[in-house]
């Protein structure tokens, strides 16, 4: 983050041992959640510009009532690079939605995030374990293995354009992961990107409106309502303002190495949600790779439990 996030007068304490593990947890199930809410809301009608809009919108308002009087504070933590990627991130998201269901979306941008935070790993020169290289390799492979097209799987040979959309998406999500590792006060660093995201969405609504034309009903023909509106605002509330705080909260706490692929575990609750909530199939092949991803992602995740004694001089 920028030098104005030295003015935090709040030292962060470390995460470990089960906290660190249930603070994770939640904060995987709130980016599974963003991929079922938005699937849901975009399968009953909803626009992906306008979705996007209230969900920066919904998150923002959120974050600035935590930071309460610290708003000003906020204010001077403008970070171009992380509000450019998270808004590259969720623009890429609900378009490539529009095509893609839940679990295989899922899958491309969490396998996009993966090799982005895992290149980045390197070439910062970490120390990658050889148990966690095996398993993010595992983990990978599973990834590859449930997106690998199949004859007759018409879901995963979607668009080029759908899957080119959340492939950025994942690459900008990995980008602003790895931006909030300098994040001395994530809530407030979260409510700083949301606050400078929200005329980006808010000038990309207008220009979709006026592109569209949407039979002259302009931005208002964007906006959802209904059912749409509570998904929309759940998942800029709850599963983003609140959800991407608590990321950031973490980020310190783990490896380079380790952030990315527990993100691994994303596409198979979003997979699951799917069919819970969006109606979308379970196959044999997702149990199979999905149980592959989760060994990999346990084998990652064992030496920093193992370890949490020490996790302050890694």
């Amino acid at each position: 983050m920028t030098d104005a996030s030295n003015t935090n007068p709040y030292p962060q304490q470390h995460l470990r041992g089960w906290r660190l593990l249930a603070a994770t947890a939640l904060a995987l199930i709130a980016f599974a959640a963003n991929s079922i809410l938005c699937r849901a809301a975009l399968d009953d009608g909803a626009d992906a510009i306008g979705f996007t809009l209230v969900r920066v919108l919904a998150g923002g308002i959120t974050l600035m009532v935590l930071v309460a009087s610290r708003w000003r504070l906020a204010l001077a933590l403008f970070d171009p690079y992380a509000v450019a990627a998270l808004c590259v991130y969720m623009f890429g998201f609900a378009l490539a939605y529009r095509a893609l269901d839940t679990g295989l979306g899922a899958l491309l941008l969490f396998g996009t995030v993966q090799l982005t935070m895992f290149a980045a790993a390197v070439l910062g020169g970490e120390r990658i374990r050889p148990r966690a290289l095996f398993g993010a390799i595992a983990a990978f492979a599973g990834l590859v293995g449930l997106v690998w097209p199949t004859q007759g799987s018409a879901e995963q040979t979607a668009a080029l354009g759908a899957a080119g959309s959340m492939v950025a998406a994942g690459v900008g999500w990995g980008l602003y992961s790895l931006r909030g590792r300098g994040a001395r006060d994530p809530l407030l660093a979260t409510a700083a990107n949301f606050l400078y995201a929200a005329p980006v969405a808010v000038l990309a609504a207008f220009y979709a409106g006026i592109t569209q034309n949407l039979s002259g009903a302009g931005i208002e023909g964007l906006l959802p309502g209904g059912r749409q509106l509570v998904l929309a605002l759940a998942s800029g509330a709850l599963a983003s303002g609140l959800g991407y705080a608590l990321w950031y909260r973490v980020l310190p706490d783990l490896r380079v190495a380790q952030a990315a692929t527990v993100q691994v575990l994303v596409p198979a609750v979003a997979a699951w949600g799917g069919v819970l909530f969006v109606d979308e199939t379970i196959t044999l092949a997702l149990l199979l790779w999905g149980s592959l991803i989760l060994s990999g992602v346990a084998l990652v995740m064992w030496p920093a439990s193992a370890r949490t004694t020490g996790r302050a001089s890694d």
